[in-house]
């Protein structure tokens, strides 16, 4: 803000618009700053705001609402990434919301990198020189339909530390707020020119250590950018105490939990924080998911040659499945090799055996396709290619763009 500014000749309206005036949303508020020195003004996003909490914002500078559903329009339609690029606005309404404190909260793409079958990854910078992954993954189906899925990330790397993961060899930073899981779709839908069908929490990091973010972007994701919920899936590996609350806002979202083994001792092997959630334990809070929400729980089942993929393994998970309920479906995810890790990709004949022994024993399985294997494409690859430590403040090249097309 100019200090000039700060002196004298404020006008009505404007003055109006910088006292504290605070919106409820359904996880979080967002305030509208008070009146203060530029070096103290704090930086207020306008996306994620609905289309209500914007029209009064525009009546908090002394517009019309009718200027909220413009801005509402340029955010998420239009997907305008600056302020002063919204030129539908008037000069003066667009200054005082700089002037405020104001910005829309997207951030620049660092590197994307297309696979041959269409799969995209992108690295977003974030304002503090951190990077995160997200991938659009294009599919189109026999009957001529065409889906976008966005795999999104809810935090920078991750705690968890999964054995198999390459997120969780590159560290983790801190929780993405829920602007920075929503920027990664609209990112998604700007470089494919198509609307996302489908949104997977599936990215970097655990989504229900960050919950509070993760469901407010759920509801704009599903209110503001018109994603149905059905459409929304979360993925968990399991975080104590977290499905009961998620069950408690009865989403019709999936859940999706990240099981890799069929007993607790293999799964301790497998993902170091199941210690801290027994698989029984884990297992009732899914059926008492299923009651309350009665939607069914997705299993995500990571084959791992040699460690997880036998028959035996097969008919064991079969056996506890049935054990804690019916209609379960298990999504198999043959591994996507990566660079220093110990695990290898099974063979077509033993997952296609796993797959068998489970089907002969009613348990619904399907096998994930597998997209992108030459783009870095399992989740924490690429960001592990260009980031270690936090990207220096100017960097070179800040938005390098790359194409990959290798022959599958």
């Amino acid at each position: 803000m100019a200090m000039g500014a700060l002196q004298s000749g404020w006008s009505v309206p404007f003055a109006r618009a910088l006292r504290s005036r605070t919106f409820t949303t359904i996880s979080s508020t967002v305030t509208v700053p008070s009146l203060k020195k530029a070096s103290q003004m704090e930086t207020r996003l306008l996306l994620g705001l609905s289309e209500e909490q914007l029209q009064q914002l525009a009546l908090d500078f002394g517009q019309k609402s009718f200027r909220g559903k413009q801005l509402y329009h340029l955010l998420y339609k239009r997907k305008v990434k600056e302020i002063q690029e919204f030129s539908q606005l008037p000069l003066e309404f667009r200054n005082d919301l700089q002037e405020a404190g104001w910005r829309v909260g997207r951030s620049p793409i660092h590197k994307t990198v297309t696979a041959a079958d269409g799969t995209t990854k992108l690295l977003i910078k974030l304002e503090d020189n951190r990077l995160v992954e997200t991938v659009g993954i294009p599919v189109k189906d026999n009957d001529g339909s065409f889906r976008l899925t966005a795999c999104v990330s809810s935090q920078v790397g991750c705690p968890l530390r999964c054995s198999f993961c390459a997120t969780g060899k590159g560290g983790f930073s801190r929780n993405l707020k829920s602007h920075e899981i929503v920027e990664q779709v609209l990112a998604i839908e700007e470089l494919f020119k198509q609307r996302v069908t489908n949104v997977v929490f599936m990215g970097m990091g655990e989504p229900m250590l960050n919950m509070k973010e993760v469901l407010e972007a759920h509801r704009c994701l599903n209110k503001d950018i018109l994603i149905g919920q059905r459409m929304i899936t979360i993925s968990t590996v399991g975080v104590p105490n977290t499905i009961k609350k998620l069950a408690s806002y009865k989403l019709q979202s999936t859940l999706a939990l990240s099981l890799h083994a069929p007993n607790q001792s293999l799964r301790e092997k497998i993902v170091p924080s199941a210690k801290s959630y027994p698989l029984n334990a884990i297992m009732k809070d899914c059926r008492d998911y299923f009651l309350e929400t009665r939607r069914r729980v997705s299993f995500e089942y990571t084959l791992l040659a040699g460690v997880n993929d036998s028959v035996k393994h097969a008919i064991e998970l079969a056996e506890l499945l049935h054990e804690w309920g019916r209609g379960h479906h298990v999504n198999l995810i043959p591994f996507n090799p990566i660079d220093g890790s110990e695990y290898k990709r099974p063979s077509k004949k033993s997952i296609f055996a796993f797959v068998s022994a489970l089907e002969s024993r009613k348990v619904t399985a399907s096998v994930r396709q597998t997209r992108g294997l030459d783009a870095s494409a399992a989740c924490g690859q690429l960001r592990n290619e260009f980031q270690k430590i936090p990207l220096l403040s100017g960097s070179i090249n800040q938005e390098s763009h790359s194409e990959v097309a290798l022959a599958s």
